[in-house]
């Protein structure tokens, strides 16, 4: 039994005020000693754990210092073993008194799991194959206070995972893991659109106006200025100014927040990236999103092949490409191209137990047919077309069919990834579009965007044919990590208050 699984059980029958008082008496006479570990302000770390053991031939007989908490101990006598976890992963050292000296073999005795420690040795293996350092020197850096949970339970609670993400990312292993895939997601997305000659840039958070989506926005108050303003719920009307001002390719990775609920795939703060290409389309923008996915899934998780949810997605084929209204006929049989009216959309969804409101209109009708029947049936990639211009407000008319728009979102596993415009560049179309946002508003639809003057002035000043496009970053994560929420790729949900 290690020292570990010891103190799990004296943890059941000892008084924790007491195990934390041990703690601290320990720091104490460390301090009282001149040997205060909060005083260490470095320690020269050549190597990680994992570097060593994968390429071990080349570390073996050689001197490493490694750094990192000291995860489980077992003492023999005048020869000890100890388990060091890093940033990589974790390492066996072997702790002898007469390598490192009675004192310190002493003070490593003292120490406890949680503890920081610095280790400089040799690289050998164990006779039980074991790569393992063996220790010529060990110094405390950091003395752990509280009690970590016990290793072979971890931290089970689900709630206590996410308000503690520090000890989640201690004691779960798979957990950093997911969150040093989600660094790697992000770099290989930046790398990919840098070289297709994007400018990455930033954009305001507080504003005035808070467009560019459907979302009720948070609210604040700006004292030196004496305004209320809004945090941003889209990046698009600021991108979309910096085309007007000739810069062709932009995009941003920035914190969104969106007054709404929390659930598996919503958090009120997520991460959104938008970028706009000037002189393409909606189509340019499918192209990209096809390539820059199977780019990323390539790159961190090595094939094109993946795994979410038990379900194999293949993102190496070409993603099926369907209108909104062909792929509600393929799943439902309905034609809403014989469906020309308003009133004949509510009276069919009357009859199929679709729920409505009355400012409706034909576009909205056909919106919740396809959300209502055919979402779920979208597994494998699938870019979702022309979409009704009702639900569509900064969006170009196809010009052969002006009540859809050129507008596509992709859908993996049934949830949308991302969404995608031929942006509008006509002013005098947008303001009737804002208009009718406006109505919209005033008849109850608190997700309704307000008319920016602003941003009609830089319409009018003139922006080229320009396709857009955002991406839930955090979406994006979970289907790469196989991750079943949202806050399992969030290092901090949000959560309510305990208090």
């Amino acid at each position: 039994m290690t020292e570990q699984q010891n103190q799990g059980q004296q943890n059941q029958g000892q008084d924790i005020g007491q195990l934390l008082k041990v703690r601290r008496d320990k720091l104490a006479e460390l301090q009282a000693a001149g040997r205060d570990p909060f005083q260490i302000t470095k320690y020269d770390v050549t190597v990680h754990s994992t570097d060593v053991k994968d390429d071990y031939e080349a570390w073996e007989g050689r001197e490493v210092s490694v750094a990192g908490r000291m995860m489980s101990r077992r003492v023999m006598g005048k020869a000890s073993f100890c388990n060091v976890q890093d940033l990589k992963g974790s390492i066996q050292c072997y702790v002898a008194r007469d390598s490192i000296g009675e004192e310190s073999y002493r003070d490593f005795k003292k120490l406890d799991i949680g503890d920081i420690i610095g280790v400089k040795g040799t690289v050998f293996t164990t006779k039980t194959g074991e790569i393992s350092i063996h220790a010529s020197s060990l110094t405390l850096l950091s003395k752990s206070l509280q009690i970590l949970p016990e290793k072979y339970h971890g931290l089970t609670n689900t709630d206590m995972r996410y308000r503690q993400r520090y000890v989640d990312l201690i004691m779960n292993e798979d957990v950093k893991k997911t969150f040093v895939m989600r660094s790697k997601i992000i770099s290989s997305i930046r790398r990919y659109l840098d070289g297709q000659g994007f400018l990455e840039v930033e954009t305001p958070m507080l504003v005035a106006n808070a467009g560019g989506a459907a979302a009720r926005p948070f609210e604040t108050h700006y004292n030196a200025l004496d305004e209320d303003v809004k945090l941003r719920i889209s990046l698009e009307l600021y991108l979309k100014r910096l085309i007007v001002g000739g810069m062709e390719r932009v995009y941003e990775i920035g914190r969104v927040f969106r007054n709404e609920g929390l659930d598996t795939r919503h958090n009120p703060e997520f991460t959104l990236m938008e970028l706009y290409q000037a002189y393409t389309d909606y189509h340019g923008m499918m192209d990209l999103t096809e390539n820059m996915f199977r780019h990323v899934a390539r790159e961190v998780c090595g094939t094109t092949t993946i795994t979410y949810s038990g379900v194999e997605i293949d993102l190496g084929k070409p993603f099926e490409r369907l209108t909104m209204i062909d792929a509600i006929k393929k799943y439902t049989g309905i034609d809403f191209e014989e469906i020309r009216t308003t009133e004949e959309a509510k009276k069919l969804a009357d009859e199929k137990g679709v729920h409505y409101e009355v400012r409706h209109e034909r576009g909205d009708i056909i919106n919740l047919f396809f959300e209502e029947f055919v979402e779920e049936h979208l597994i494998q990639p699938t870019f979702i077309m022309d979409h009704p211009v009702e639900v569509s407000p900064l969006t170009k008319r196809k010009p052969d069919k002006p009540e859809l728009v050129e507008r596509f979102e992709l859908f993996i596993y049934a949830r949308e990834m991302c969404n995608a415009y031929s942006e509008l560049n006509d002013p005098i179309d947008q303001r009737a579009r804002f208009a009718a946002q406006e109505a919209a508003f005033a008849a109850g639809d608190e997700e309704a965007n307000h008319t920016d003057e602003d941003f009609l002035n830089a319409l009018e000043i003139g922006m080229p044919p320009t396709g857009g496009i955002g991406y839930g970053i955090d979406r994006l994560v979970m289907l790469l990590t196989d991750s079943p929420a949202i806050r399992d790729v969030l290092l901090f949900p949000t959560m309510k208050s305990l208090s």
